[in-house]
């Protein structure tokens, strides 16, 4: 795990946004905060639901970068393990002290091959994805080099349309060729079928994933008739977890975005047609920003720009309040529509980003708030990971 952050030679606004005991109008932004009680909920209840289903669940680190959101997520959610992206993200979580890691993506670069190979050592389960025969050669080669055992899930493309093989022939070609290859141990499949976790519709999410179900279970049953049957299918997101883990197949969760909450995942609906940020996830995770202009009666400008969050996914939502409007940003300004004139300069508003994953990927610190008051500070561990 991270060493514990020592606050003693740290300065507000130099080093940090905020420190333990701060009120939160006092905290400098733009920042992240984290409603610790929020998440902590949401943690739980993801943590029940797989339970109850017999579902492992391994937490998408890519999502918060953050080895203490992780240790939370394992101790109060009985998350098994994390998901990474990146190797470099994989030896950021592996050296905080987590054991079960699985780089949900395919490693190709040499170097990068090598680095992955020795991350066994230091005591942790590596998993890797594989979607091309030629892959298994070198992945066997520098676990070999190294003394190591690496893990294989064979990837299928069960909608994604980016990495994985679409057959279950080819599926079992690569699970025979990581089978023999000296180092490596077939492990299981990873089937996540990222297109379809945003569509707004219920029932056009569970179409698509009905397709994919089909589809894994026909390469189960194709590497079960060779003696190749998988310890585990994994796969799910916040948009689909209720379908993998009532699908028979899969046995592993990997959502990430529930933890958190934002914008664009809010909007998707339940089974019942209500916005999953209105009852099945609270959001916990907000821009903290500060009213710095308002110059113009009906327009307040904050700090929160471009620099400060991402807005692929849309713009961030003013949260607990319909009386004013994120409308525009640039790269140090954010501009607020304010009809009624209802804003005073330094005025804070918590906004719900857009996308949180690479909003979280440009922030060095969580800030976690209970009851109004700063209760901790957390480094974004992985921040800047991307190699």
């Amino acid at each position: 795990m991270n060493a514990p952050v020592n606050f003693d030679n740290l300065e507000v606004g130099f080093d940090v946004p905020a420190l333990p005991g701060m009120d939160e109008k006092d905290i400098q932004t733009p920042c992240l905060i984290l409603d610790l009680d929020a998440l902590e909920r949401n943690i739980k209840k993801m943590g029940n639901y797989a339970k109850a289903h017999g579902m492992r669940h391994r937490a998408h680190g890519k999502m918060h970068k953050s080895v203490d959101v992780l240790k939370l997520q394992e101790e109060l959610g009985g998350a098994i393990g994390v998901c990474c992206q990146k190797v470099s993200e994989a030896e950021v979580f592996v050296r905080g002290g987590i054991k079960d890691v699985l780089v949900s993506n395919q490693v190709r670069d040499p170097q990068k091959i090598d680095r992955l190979a020795r991350l066994p050592k230091l005591g942790s389960r590596i998993i890797v994805c594989v979607d091309d025969v030629a892959n298994v050669a070198d992945l066997s080669a520098a676990a070999q080099k190294h003394g190591t055992t690496l893990e294989c899930f064979v990837e299928i493309d069960c909608g994604a349309g980016r990495c994985g093989v679409k057959t279950s022939d080819a599926v079992l070609e690569i699970a025979k060729a990581i089978d023999a290859a000296p180092g490596l141990k077939f492990t299981g499949i990873q089937a996540y079928q990222g297109a379809m976790q945003h569509m707004d519709s219920y029932q056009d999410r569970k179409a698509k994933l009905d397709a994919a179900i089909a589809q894994v279970t026909d390469a189960v049953e194709a590497l079960k008739a060779e003696g190749l049957e998988p310890e585990l299918v994994s796969g799910g997101g916040t948009g689909s977890y209720y379908f993998e883990s009532n699908s028979g197949v899969y046995n592993e969760l990997q959502c990430g975005s529930y933890a958190f909450m934002d914008a664009d995942y809010g909007r998707i609906h339940d089974k019942d047609g209500k916005r999953i940020d209105q009852g099945e996830w609270e959001n916990a995770l907000f821009i903290l920003t500060s009213v710095m202009s308002h110059a113009k009666p009906h327009l307040a400008v904050v700090d929160a720009g471009l620099k400060a969050q991402s807005v692929d996914s849309g713009l961030p939502l003013v949260y607990g309040r319909d009386d004013v409007k994120y409308i525009k940003c640039s790269d140090e300004h954010g501009v607020v529509q304010d009809d009624n004139a209802v804003l005073e300069v330094n005025d804070k508003l918590r906004l719900v980003p857009g996308h949180c994953d690479p909003t979280c990927n440009v922030h060095d610190w969580y800030v976690g708030v209970r009851n109004g008051k700063v209760e901790t500070l957390w480094p974004v561990s992985a921040r800047g990971k991307a190699y």
